[in-house]
């Protein structure tokens, strides 16, 4: 047998162009939703400093994944990246391993094809402005996502600190992506609203509206909430994945939805995104179905 190829961040990027893996996202969440693909939701143990390892495995007739990622907020402070890990891409009727990629890529490149995917289903025609909560690394991959697939869109950017929406300004610019901090509210041309952080207390909390799409990304337990329940309460909810979101969206548990109302990603891919013409939520946790469809387009392309 052959050496299994290995693919590092910058080898896993050039495999995952957005606008591709915008599809077969699409693709993979009617499949996910009718049980073509197998993905339970993810299991965690702890490390030390409040950090996480979380194994999220995946399989449909095709292809079969294992991705393997630790989630360690301290690391910021040791200069470090908070993420790590790799994903095992096998063939899905052997089981044989073909290909590694690196996880952190994966999941933020799926991730943030996910909510421009939220984008072209919920918001009628091109946004003329992005507001991206968050400088870490899923924020960066979604400006980079937003910078690919909008450019034409203003994009904004509102951190924590205002070194940390310089540094991140800094690094686009270099990329000749023009990125204007926001200081304070929203600005009001703002009609796409993206919280990547994995803040505890709420990050936006303004009102809900009808011609702004708020996706929240960055919150993953049930302690954690990017979006004030308020603005929740008053939106119409898709989630990307039901039974991830029942067990680990803070900012739903914690406004007590109406899960009865709440629908899938792939429901308004496959039915449309027919709603009350009201203010709507994308809240995304993650799921291996999202890395299958990633790694799906790796083998395709490598």
């Amino acid at each position: 047998m052959e050496p299994i190829a290995i693919y590092d961040a910058t080898a896993t990027a050039r495999l995952l162009d957005f606008g591709v893996l915008l599809d077969a996202l699409a693709t993979a969440a009617q499949d996910h939703d009718a049980g073509r693909i197998h993905a339970p939701v993810r299991t965690g143990v702890p490390l030390k400093g409040n950090g996480v390892m979380l194994s999220m495995p995946a399989s449909a007739d095709d292809i079969a994944i294992h991705k393997l990622v630790s989630v360690c907020p301290a690391n910021t402070a040791l200069g470090m990246p908070t993420i790590f890990g790799a994903v095992t891409v096998c063939n899905g009727a052997t089981g044989q391993p073909e290909f590694i990629l690196d996880g952190p890529t994966v999941t933020g490149r799926r991730t943030a094809a996910l909510s421009m995917l939220g984008v072209r289903l919920f918001h009628p025609g091109a946004p003329r402005a992005f507001l991206v909560i968050g400088t870490g690394q899923q924020a960066r991959f979604h400006a980079q996502a937003i910078g690919q697939l909008y450019p034409s869109a203003t994009l904004y950017v509102k951190g924590r600190t205002e070194a940390s929406e310089q540094a991140f300004r800094a690094h686009f610019a270099q990329a000749g992506v023009d990125v204007t901090p926001a200081h304070g509210a929203a600005p009001k041309e703002v009609d796409v609203v993206i919280a990547a952080t994995t803040s505890k207390t709420p990050v936006y909390d303004e009102a809900a509206r009808k011609d702004r799409l708020v996706i929240g990304v960055g919150a993953f337990t049930p302690d954690a909430a990017e979006i004030a329940q308020e603005t929740v309460r008053a939106s119409c909810v898709f989630v990307d994945d039901f039974a991830a979101a029942r067990e680990e969206a803070g900012d739903l548990l914690q406004a007590g939805v109406d899960w009865a109302n709440v629908r899938t990603i792939g429901s308004a891919v496959t039915d449309g995104a027919a709603h009350d013409g009201g203010p709507v939520l994308l809240k995304t946790v993650g799921s291996g179905a999202w890395d299958l469809a990633a790694c799906r387009v790796a083998r395709q392309m490598r």
